[in-house]
């Protein structure tokens, strides 16, 4: 697995603006209107883009040849991962045919806010449109062998080799547990829907958490397979590698393509 470092934000600008990213340099500076904020959506003001880690996610995507992506929680990352996906599409499609990938050079993202789901899409060029589904779902608190924790309702149902997680909000949950939720100043997100589909995810699947140490630690601690772990404190992501056996010829041919 590649594990893009990035030295600087002028690198990262420079990456960006190379791969016809330029509008969303320029947002991280202030600039292009409506992509930044969308009036009509806007109660709460979206973040600037952050290029550092747009650029290395948009790098983990194309120097692993990851073809499917399913992201907890929207944001400019959904603009990056798409566009990564398009590229890694017009270039490898006919290679992937004969790897039995149902969902090939698609982007299923998972968000409970209706409001920056709406913003995301709005930023999203129409060339990209089509290789994204958004999924609205409620998020509720459940446990997970006993511990408190939090789900979306449901998750997409594909199999996804690349994941991303940098949502749910902890505030997001509407009920709790015994009294307890993640809604309090004090605690911090805590989702379990990949333990859930754990023995799903085939050897080769890259998992990201975007800071979120305490959740990532959940996920550390309560997983059962082997997967290879690595903490990037330059930039706060713990990222998870499932690095078993193949499961079959059709797994085996997925993992020489990566290379």
């Amino acid at each position: 697995m590649n594990n893009p470092q990035i030295k600087n934000h002028y690198e990262a600008a420079a990456y960006l603006n190379k791969n016809g990213l330029q509008l969303i340099v320029e947002a991280s500076q202030g600039g292009a209107g409506p992509l930044l904020v969308n009036e009509k959506l806007e109660t709460r003001k979206p973040y600037k883009p952050d290029l550092i880690d747009l650029c290395r996610l948009h790098r983990f995507l194309i120097e692993n040849k990851r073809t499917t992506v399913l992201e907890f929680g929207t944001g400019w990352s959904t603009w990056v991962l798409a566009d990564a996906l398009s590229k890694l599409k017009s270039e490898f499609s006919n290679e992937v045919k004969a790897l039995r990938r149902n969902n090939p050079f698609e982007l299923h993202v998972v968000d409970d806010e209706p409001e920056f789901i709406g913003i995301a899409e709005l930023r999203i060029p129409d060339h990209l449109r089509k290789i994204i589904t958004f999924h609205e779902k409620s998020v509720f608190v459940g446990t997970f062998n006993d511990r408190i924790c939090t789900y979306y309702e449901s998750i997409p149902h594909v199999s996804p080799d690349f994941i991303y997680v940098d949502g749910p909000d902890q505030f997001s949950v509407k009920s709790d547990i015994a009294g307890w939720s993640t809604r309090h100043k004090d605690m911090m997100p805590m989702s379990a829907d990949l333990l859930r589909i754990e023995h799903y995810l085939t050897p080769g699947t890259i998992v990201v958490f975007d800071g979120r140490a305490a959740n990532a630690r959940f996920f550390k601690s309560n997983i059962q397979r082997g997967w290879d772990y690595k903490y990037d404190a330059d930039y706060d992501q713990h990222v998870f590698l499932q690095c078993e056996k193949p499961l079959g010829k059709f797994n085996k041919r997925q993992l020489d393509f990566y290379g």
